[in-house]
């Protein structure tokens, strides 16, 4: 009887289809819900990674039309009302401001200076909440991969025991199959959560960067047009 055990254990596939193929039902739906996850994580990296490459390149030649020593209302007139970059938006969202502050006389109302601040600061958020779209997604599945997949792996045990308590056979050539097909989902929820974690880091810390250089222009051109509301 056990050389007949060992023989069919010896005959058994062992590759990821067919552990799959074999699992319970509900370890296959955490299985392929780990899976879907795995390929939506590289699919955000990979969206992110060209957004900010975008990004940083807009950026980049804006900085040069901003610097080139182009009149600031020319350049405002060149993007007109569909800015392309960030960097234009926010340069908008101040100038946009700062035309609504001059009255019929050509006079500016007073707090000029702190409405156009706030106007950056507003599009400033709007571009942070543009960066960071999809890094939630990322920390879900770094933080809840593992765990959905160690459930897996509990259900398919705890089926693998049922099924050995049935056979009443405790042979290792019984029990590796029914164990193997377990532990698959904790491989895939690693395989999903690890480069969902390196993603969202590397993202994290790029979009923070990008911001950051945001922050910065807004706060020259905010030394710009002060100097220019202090002359007026």
């Amino acid at each position: 009887m056990e050389t007949e055990v060992l023989a069919a254990a010896g005959e058994a596939d062992f590759s990821m289809w067919s552990l799959f193929w074999r699992a319970t039902p509900v370890v296959k739906i955490v299985m392929f819900g780990l899976l879907i996850a795995s390929v939506l994580v590289w699919a955000v990296f990979i969206q992110k990674i060209g957004q900010f490459r975008l990004a940083r390149r807009r950026a980049a030649a804006f900085d040069r039309a901003f610097w080139s020593g182009e009149p600031l209302d020319e350049l405002y007139d060149q993007i007109g009302d569909t800015p392309r970059s960030a960097s234009e938006r926010i340069f908008a969202a101040a100038m946009e401001e700062w035309n609504r502050s001059h009255r019929d006389d050509g006079g500016l109302i007073a707090g000029a200076q702190a409405r156009i601040d706030r106007a950056m600061d507003v599009a400033i958020s709007r571009e942070r909440d543009r960066l960071a779209n999809g890094l939630i997604f990322l920390a879900t599945v770094g933080s809840v991969g593992p765990f959905v997949g160690l459930f897996g792996t509990v259900w398919g045990i705890m089926h693998a025991f049922t099924e050995i308590a049935a056979q009443q056979n405790t042979n290792l050539a019984v029990v590796a199959p029914g164990i193997a097909e377990a532990l698959l989902a904790t491989g895939l929820g690693l395989l999903a959560a690890i480069p969902a974690v390196v993603f969202y880091n590397k993202l994290t810390r790029d979009s923070e960067r990008i911001a950051g250089n945001y922050e910065s222009f807004a706060d020259e051109f905010a030394t710009i047009l002060s100097r220019q509301l202090d002359a007026a």
